[in-house]
């Protein structure tokens, strides 16, 4: 039985010749990202911002402001409503109440729900979360020195295994994929909680493995064909890695995928964040990273022939292989 090729093998796709449009949409992207994040901000959830989160599901869409009404006559504070992917569910998020202990907390979810059930009759209560503003602060601390470390130690990892432009473009690729992510949240306000947090260290760990994977067939490359130029070297092992990416990419969207059809709006940012990071990751990695290497100046040394050698650094792999012709 043939078996199924997405990528043929003898595929020979000039990356290289893309850099200059790369780097430009890249540094573009970034720039929206960051603007995203300063002027709208992101949606942080409960985790990070404290107080506590509401999440009630309706019978039909209602209206946000009848909502919100019901809501503030409590005597809970000033709520914050947000309409999930389906029009039927809204969080609703009040202040850190002064009494934070779990009866207490329990009280106002009850008496939110019944002033919701009856000013709605059929609505459901699904779930809430209450964080003190203390732990919020923590865990935004956290979280923030978790990305940084991750990034700093790939980077001091790619420097000590390979030369230092490897670890300057896995950096620079990855803080662009990181901002992606970001930028995202901000523009279509998905809550930015913990699971966002886990989605991006995820997502940092596909992007290193798939940057990895292509640096070490670089640097193979450059031992072998010492003389071929470095877009030679990079569009070669690109090449010969690309099957390999291909099919790590999209069997993981299939799974993706999957689960954000069935997984239910509570995982959507989550899924959402997975299936961004894997196509940005995947783009960096083939257009950002490898041509960054050629732009910091890495080369592959030459070899010293002895006296009286061949060089036989450019020989073809059918070549070598090939058995020689009897001599007459």
């Amino acid at each position: 039985m043939k078996l199924l090729k997405l990528v043929p093998d003898d595929t020979n796709i000039d990356f290289v010749r893309l850099r200059t449009w790369a780097f430009g949409l890249t540094l573009a992207l970034s720039l929206i990202a960051i603007g995203l994040v300063a002027t709208r901000g992101l949606n942080m959830g409960v985790d990070f911002a404290g107080g506590l989160m509401i999440e009630e599901k309706f019978p039909t869409p209602p209206s946000l402001d009848h909502v919100r009404e019901v809501v503030n006559a409590q005597g809970f504070g000033e709520a914050q409503l947000q309409q999930a992917s389906d029009p039927r569910t809204i969080t609703i998020r009040l202040p850190a109440q002064q009494n934070a202990d779990e009866g207490a907390t329990n009280a106002v979810v009850r008496k939110v729900e019944t002033a919701l059930g009856q000013a709605f009759p059929g609505a459901t209560f699904n779930r809430y979360a209450t964080v003190s503003g203390k732990v919020s602060n923590e865990l935004i601390q956290n979280g923030l020195l978790a990305v940084v470390l991750a990034v700093l130690g790939i980077g001091l990892f790619a420097i000590f295994r390979f030369e230092w432009q490897f670890g300057v473009s896995t950096i620079v690729a990855i803080v662009h994929d990181l901002l992606m992510t970001v930028g995202f949240f901000a523009l279509t306000r998905f809550e930015f909680d913990l699971n966002i947090v886990a989605a991006v260290l995820t997502i940092i760990g596909y992007s290193i493995n798939d940057k990895i994977v292509i640096d070490d067939r670089i640097r193979e490359n450059m031992r072998r064909y010492r003389k071929m130029e470095m877009r030679e070297i990079i569009n070669l092992s690109v090449n010969e890695t690309l099957p390999r990416t291909v099919m790590t990419s999209l069997t993981i969207l299939l799974a993706l995928a999957a689960l954000l059809v069935l997984g239910g709006h509570v995982l959507r940012g989550f899924t959402a964040a997975m299936i961004l990071g894997i196509v940005v990751g995947t783009y960096s990695s083939i257009y950002v990273s490898s041509s960054l290497l050629i732009a910091l100046g890495l080369r592959a040394e030459p070899t010293r022939e002895k006296p009286g050698t061949t060089d036989r650094t450019r020989i073809s792999d059918a070549e070598r292989i090939a058995p020689r012709e009897p001599r007459a």
